[in-house]
C-alpha cells in the first residue's frame, strides 16, 4: 500500500515539518492527512491511489504531496534551526501549547526561539493600534504594572509590531514578566527592524514564534495570517486602542470565534483610536475593563490566586449532583456550550440551562458571549 520510491527517514521531524510545507494545504487538511495516514511519516509514504481518495484531497493536491522537495526544503529548516537552537514544536508534540491546540486551523508546526513555557496557567494577548495615543500607551504601561505586581508568572502575548504591541512588550520585560512576539516571518529576520534589541531580550525572557520558514519574508498576509495564533495562545485578548480597522480587531473577532474571552479599554467617542474597541464593547463583543481589577473580575483571577477564598468556596458551595458533572466536564473541555454540555451530560437543554443558571448565582460559572460556559477558577 506505501509508495516504493519513498523511503521513511530517521528523523521524524523531517515530515513534521515537510507536512506544513505542501502548498495549498492548510492545517485543517493537513490534520485529516495524518488522521487519515496515521503520521506526517504516513502521509509520505503512501500511495498516490489512497491519497486521492482522503476527503478534500484531489489529484493536483496529490502532486504537491508527492513532491519531494518539501522534504528537501525541511531538511534545510532543520539545519537552520539546529544551528540557532530554535525549537519546532508539532500540533501532535506534549510541549505544543494546550489553548492553541484546541483550535482547528492552528498551526501545524511552530518555530520557538526561548525557553518560556506557554502552557502554563496564565496567558494574556495584548494589542492595539499601531499608532497609538499618549493615552493608549499610558494605559498599557499602567496595565502592565499592576499585572506584574499581583501575577508575576502571567505571560503576555502580543505581535511585535510598532505602537501598542511594542509598548507591551517592554512594559513585561521592563516589570519582569515572561513575553511572547507572534511573527509575520521567518526567523531569520526581525521586523521591524528597530526592534531587534527586544526582540533579543524576549529570546531570553519569554519567546519569539512563528509558523513561517527561517527565510520567509514580511508580507502583509502573513502579518494577517499570525493573528490567530495570538488570539488562540492566551486566555483572553485585551484591546487597548484601536482605529475602525485594524489587525486588533481581526485579532478580536478570531478569539471570539474560539469563544475566548474579549477586554476592550474605551476611549472618548470622538477619539479615532478608540473607534474599535468602543465597537466591540457596543456591540458585545468585548466586555468593557478600566483596570486590572475589571480584568480580575471578568476571568475569576481573583478567586484563584487567594487560596483562603478557594478553600471557603470549596468549603461552601453545595453542588448536586448535576452540577458536579458539568463543573467536570467544563473541567476537562475548558469552555462548552449548553447544546454540548447537553449531548455529553445526557441531559435536556432546559434541564442543562437551570443549572448552569443556578451555578452562574453561586459563582461557579460564567457565561462567554455566545452561550458558551467556562468554569470560575
Amino acid at each position: 500500500m506505501k509508495n516504493d520510491e519513498t523511503k521513511i527517514h530517521p528523523d521524524p521531524l523531517r515530515y513534521k515539518i515537510g507536512i506544513g510545507l505542501i502548498p495549498k494545504i492548510g492545517p485543517v487538511l493537513t490534520r485529516r492527512l495524518i488522521a487519515y495516514c496515521g503520521s506526517a511519516e504516513g502521509v509520505f509514504a503512501e500511495k498516490r491511489a489512497r491519497l486521492s481518495k482522503i476527503p478534500g484531497i484531489g489529484d493536483k493536491l496529490v502532486d504537491h504531496i508527492v513532491n519531494h522537495k518539501n522534504l528537501e526544503i525541511a531538511d534545510q529548516e532543520i539545519a537552520f534551526i539546529e544551528q540557532h537552537k530554535i525549537k519546532a514544536l508539532f500540533y501532535l508534540d506534549p510541549d505544543y501549547p494546550e489553548r492553541l491546540r484546541q483550535c482547528e486551523d492552528a498551526p501545524v508546526v511552530m518555530y520557538v526561539k526561548g525557553n518560556t513555557e506557554l502552557n502554563r496557567v496564565k496567558v494574556l494577548s495584548i494589542v492595539g493600534t499601531r499608532n497609538p495615543t499618549d493615552y493608549g500607551r499610558s494605559m498599557t504601561r499602567e496595565f502592565i504594572e499592576m499585572l506584574a505586581a499581583s501575577y508575576p508568572d502571567v505571560l503576555v502575548v502580543s505581535g511585535l509590531a510598532y505602537g501598542i504591541d511594542i509598548c507591551a512588550h517592554k512594559a513585561a520585560l521592563k516589570h519582569g514578566l515572561d513575553t511572547a512576539g507572534i511573527l509575520g516571518h521567518g526567523l531569520s529576520v526581525i521586523y521591524p527592524s528597530v526592534h531587534q534589541e527586544v526582540a533579543r531580550q524576549m529570546a531570553e525572557k519569554g519567546a519569539l514564534i512563528t509558523e513561517f520558514r527561517h527565510d520567509e519574508k514580511p508580507e502583509s498576509p502573513n502579518f494577517v495570517k499570525r493573528n490567530r495564533i495570538i488570539a488562540g495562545l492566551a486566555d483572553a485578548t485585551l484591546v487597548v486602542e484601536s482605529g475602525e480597522r485594524g489587525g486588533a480587531l481581526i485579532t478580536a473577532d478570531i478569539a471570539n470565534s474560539y469563544n475566548r474571552d474579549v477586554f476592550a479599554f474605551p476611549g472618548r467617542i470622538n477619539d479615532a483610536f478608540s473607534v474599535g474597541c468602543n465597537r466591540l464593547i457596543k456591540t458585545n463583543k468585548a466586555a468593557l475593563v478600566e483596570n486590572l481589577a475589571d480584568l480580575e473580575y471578568l476571568m475569576g483571577w481573583q478567586k484563584a490566586d487567594k487560596p483562603g477564598e478557594a478553600i471557603q468556596k470549596e468549603l461552601f458551595v453545595e453542588l448536586s449532583p448535576e452540577e458536579k458533572l458539568l463543573t467536570d466536564l467544563l473541567r476537562s473541555e475548558s469552555n462548552a456550550t449548553i447544546d454540548q454540555l447537553a449531548i455529553h451530560g445526557n441531559m435536556p437543554v432546559s434541564k442543562v440551562s437551570g443549572l448552569l443558571l443556578n451555578m452562574e448565582f453561586k459563582g461557579v460559572v460564567k457565561c462567554l458571549p455566545g452561550k458558551v460556559y467556562k468554569l470560575v477558577h
